[in-house]
């Protein structure tokens, strides 16, 4: 007969409700020891408060929490931590001007006579926890120096130092190179191995599901909809289990040909929010018809790069033309003026007014056009929410209804409203950032969908993405990014997710040659 296996963590029956939400819905689970768990569902499906639950951020409202047997009966993260429960979030939660060694040892200090801090102990203990674990890091490095790569390393090795044997990661592949990606599996399967841990894995990226997990729990609306063993089940049949209905992700459809240089970069040098050089010497073009990807981990000037050529950060010098006209020196609103949307990064901080309803924020930029001007300047409300119901119709924004406050939305839906608003501007040329952060699986289908049918109809679209997924399945040409600047300029189909993960931390170059997108 086959071993029965191990189980480290069970889950019975739990309900959690938040004021007018509920968000998990009697969830029973049991996760064994020595596997990878991949716990996957669209966003407000539950998956996070479940795991903030196991680590003690959050009590259940009804139901039980058990550890190897034991039910858990104080609520905390300490609690967790003491029970072997370690988790890395999203955000990191390192003090960035502490050493890599300081941050491991945080609230275990090791001390001299007592009562002094060992620093040399404690940079001992890391490089104890590297040749251990295999997580190569530099105990003396200042984490604000270090890449987010190294220092989700020391955020795993920070939970490992406090003796955790299940550990939960939450999208720990949101900011890392496909190297790095591999390098972190690489890690995952050797304490799987030879320590016989537990990782738990929140994700939304599919495949990486099918490459590291032994299991899969899909959520959906806050219940437990399906539990498999990886090996039987697809990556399509999880997407559809995710939001209930046939997710196709097929091939989208690209037509025409590249046409006449709508945005058009040369040189441009601009400055981040501490003065610092963050844009040096840029220039890249997009041509009608065609999408240019930028390819950067985060913190490498795509983000500065797009505030420049929308008007929402100064330059510093060079030059940046919209349908030919010089835009440098221009506000927003100018800019938008000669035929350039814009679906920013940040879509509560400035991509949406979160008190203002839906209608309100799908006119937002064309309130003063005279479609929707009236006698004395009085906006004709009939005519904005008859436009604003189409809209809403034809980019399936779900929620809050016209009149609802946008605040009060899901992400997935407050992002439809900004790419809603945006797409339905008939301008030439497109700027969009991170289209499908923080969204579900359903909503970016509809989003890449509509990018694609404004590049099919002649828009030049310039697309930013921290998801290589998203950039390759998108572009027709692909920037690399690193330190400010431009390191590779290619052709679709013209290098590999691995490979490029080389020109996005600048170990490779290639000359950004002006490629002829005819």
């Amino acid at each position: 007969m086959p071993n029965t296996p191990e189980t480290v963590i069970q889950l019975s029956h739990i309900t959690k409700e938040f004021p007018g939400v509920l968000a998990n819905d009697d969830v029973s689970l049991e996760i064994h020891r020595g596997e990878v768990f991949a716990l996957v569902g669209e966003n407000g499906a539950g998956k996070s408060t479940l795991m903030n639950i196991i680590y003690g951020i959050y009590p259940p409202t009804d139901g039980e929490v058990f550890v190897r047997g034991k039910k858990m009966e104080e609520y905390s993260p300490k609690n967790a931590i003491a029970n072997g429960i370690g988790m890395v979030h999203q955000h990191f939660m390192l003090v960035p001007s502490f050493t890599v060694a300081q941050n491991i040892v945080m609230s275990r200090e090791p001390r001299r006579a007592g009562i002094f801090f060992d620093n040399r102990r404690a940079e001992e203990i890391t490089r104890e926890l590297v040749k251990e674990y295999g997580l190569a890091v530099d105990p003396s490095a200042r984490v604000e120096d270090i890449s987010v790569g190294v220092q989700q390393r020391v955020e795993i090795l920070k939970a490992l130092y406090r003796g955790a044997d299940i550990l939960i990661l939450d999208e720990p592949t949101a900011v890392l190179t496909p190297q790095e990606t591999d390098e972190l599996f690489a890690v995952i399967r050797r304490i799987i191995s030879e320590k016989h841990m537990t990782v738990i894995l929140i994700t939304h990226k599919l495949g990486e599901v099918m490459a590291i997990s032994d299991r899969v729990g899909i959520m959906r609306h806050g219940r437990l909809v399906s539990l498999a063993e990886t090996k039987n089940i697809t990556e399509r049949e999880i997407a559809s289990e995710m939001v209930g209905r046939p997710v196709l992700f097929d091939e989208l459809e690209r037509t025409g040909t590249p046409g006449d240089v709508m945005i058009s970069v040369e040189d441009l040098h601009v400055r981040d929010n501490r003065g610092l050089t963050a844009v040096n010497g840029v220039s890249l073009e997009a041509r009608s018809g065609e999408v240019v990807g930028i390819a950067a981990i985060e913190g490498n000037g795509q983000s500065e790069l797009l505030e420049a050529i929308t008007g929402m950060r100064e330059c510093v010098s060079g030059s940046v033309r919209i349908h030919g006209t010089e835009a440098v020196g221009m506000t927003p609103g100018q800019i938008r003026a000669l035929g350039l949307a814009h679906v920013p990064d940040d879509r509560l901080a400035t991509g949406v007014d979160a008190v203002a309803d839906v209608a309100d924020n799908l006119i937002t930029g064309r309130q003063h056009s005279k479609e929707f001007k009236g006698f004395a300047g009085h906006l004709r409300r009939s005519t904005i929410e008859r436009w604003a119901s189409e809209v809403y119709q034809r980019f399936d924004i779900r929620g809050a209804g016209l009149h609802g406050a946008v605040g009060s939305m899901s992400g997935g839906n407050m992002q439809k409203v900004v790419v809603a608003r945006e797409f339905s501007y008939d301008t030439p040329a497109l700027v969009i950032s991170n289209p499908s952060r923080g969204i579900d699986i359903g909503a970016t289908e509809f989003i890449h969908e509509a990018i694609m049918e404004k590049r099919n109809n002649g828009c030049a679209i310039l697309l930013s993405s921290a998801d290589l997924d998203e950039i390759f399945r998108l572009s027709d040409r692909i920037i690399t990014m690193y330190e400010g600047e431009i390191t590779g300029h290619f052709k679709a189909g013209e290098i590999t997710k691995e490979e490029i993960g080389y020109y996005m931390t600048g170990s490779r170059r290639k000359e950004a040659d002006k490629v002829d997108a005819s």
